[in-house]
């Protein structure tokens, strides 16, 4: 690209010439090609060189290399990944398909903290509230051991999907 303006300027063309744009456009797309391929090349020229790593190649050895070079050649680049929505996956009575069948210790521990400082903060309770318990937490662990409490766990996976779970799906 570099040469053609040089030599517009030493032939006094215009930038605006029409005849001259289609092949600027053709080297710009050609040299993207190269650009583009360049990377392919590569990949293809290290691929070939850890296979032929200290040894000769049998003929047959030789024609398996060209064949898995061109297959490797052919296959489509994807360059940007799709957009993935998040969706959610259903959950059917005693089926968790993310995670353990049983609260983690992370979500027996939020949810505990949770529920006790709603019942700090006046919440009714769900349960008779036992004659041992002295906190708004230990009311709140005793109503988790019966599984009263209306909270769902969203499980979520690494691509986004998610499930949402009641809590008295999970096994004690």
């Amino acid at each position: 690209m570099e040469y053609i303006t040089a030599f517009r300027k030493a032939s006094n063309l215009s930038e605006s010439n029409e005849q001259e744009l289609p092949v600027e456009k053709e080297i710009e797309k050609d040299e993207a090609e190269v650009e583009e391929n360049a990377g392919l090349i590569k990949a293809l020229d290290t691929y070939r060189k850890l296979i032929e790593v200290n040894k000769e190649l049998t003929e047959k050895e030789q024609s398996n290399l060209e064949k898995k070079l061109t297959e490797i050649e052919k296959r489509e680049i994807i360059e940007i990944d799709p957009v993935h929505e998040p969706t959610e996956i259903p959950v059917e009575k005693g089926k968790i398909t993310i995670g353990p069948p049983t609260l983690t210790r992370f979500e027996r521990a939020r949810i505990m903290g949770a529920r006790a400082l709603q019942l700090s903060l006046g919440a009714p309770t769900f349960i008779s509230i036992p004659k041992t318990a002295r906190s708004s937490l230990d009311i709140a662990l005793e109503e988790l051991d019966q599984r009263v409490i209306p909270i769902v766990i969203r499980r979520v996976l690494p691509n986004g999907d998610y499930q949402n779970i009641p809590i008295d799906y999970f096994k004690k």
